[in-house]
């Protein structure tokens, strides 16, 4: 199945939905596309490594991007930083590349009115119970932390109209099926 080239596709969904393997397993199988590489203030978790998993800044580095036009999007999500660096994008885009942003829900909407021709689908849990499961389940953060990320989840939830589509991982393989087909269809 081919994914269209030069074109900007957005996948956005709160934290434990399944966005990462879902992107991971779309680029297994579509090698063309360009997935984007965000920066964050945040510290690198078990097994991250900068500039593969995220850029690794420090605030004042990231404040000096935002101040400098450097980033495409960025926003503020559980007390850190993340943003998509600018210049690479429009350098794959600009190549004919597709290129996937997996990014919060705030970094979309920056991008919708950067990029209003990109394509942009919301990633839905089965259910908010089935949400939490999924967090607690990680193991990595802190009770305080869980419960930011579950009611900004309830919000990000709310936003789920403002998308070109909503996927529900409810089944990983169905999952990716219906974004190779959203991705290609347009």
């Amino acid at each position: 199945m081919a994914v269209g080239t030069g074109t900007l596709t957005v996948i956005t969904g709160p934290s434990g939905v399944g966005k990462g393997t879902l992107v991971q397993r779309l680029l297994q199988r579509h090698p063309s596309i360009w997935l984007s590489v965000s920066a964050t203030t945040r510290s690198p978790r078990e097994g991250e490594r900068d500039g593969e998993s995220y850029f690794f800044h420090s605030r004042d580095r990231f404040d000096g991007l935002v101040a400098e036009g450097g980033l495409l999007e960025w926003a503020e999500f559980a007390g850190n930083c993340y943003g998509t660096p600018r210049a690479p994008v429009e350098q794959q885009l600009g190549q004919g590349r597709p290129v996937l942003l997996e990014i919060e829900l705030e970094g979309a909407r920056q991008v919708r009115r950067s990029f209003p021709s990109g394509f942009q689908i919301f990633l839905a849990p089965p259910s908010f119970e089935e949400l939490e499961r999924r967090i607690r389940g990680r193991g990595t953060d802190a009770e305080e932390a869980i419960q930011r990320r579950l009611s900004r989840a309830r919000e990000e939830l709310q936003a789920q109209d403002e998308f070109d589509a909503v996927v529900v991982n409810d089944d990983l393989e169905r999952a990716l099926t219906a974004l190779e087909q959203l991705m290609a269809l347009r």
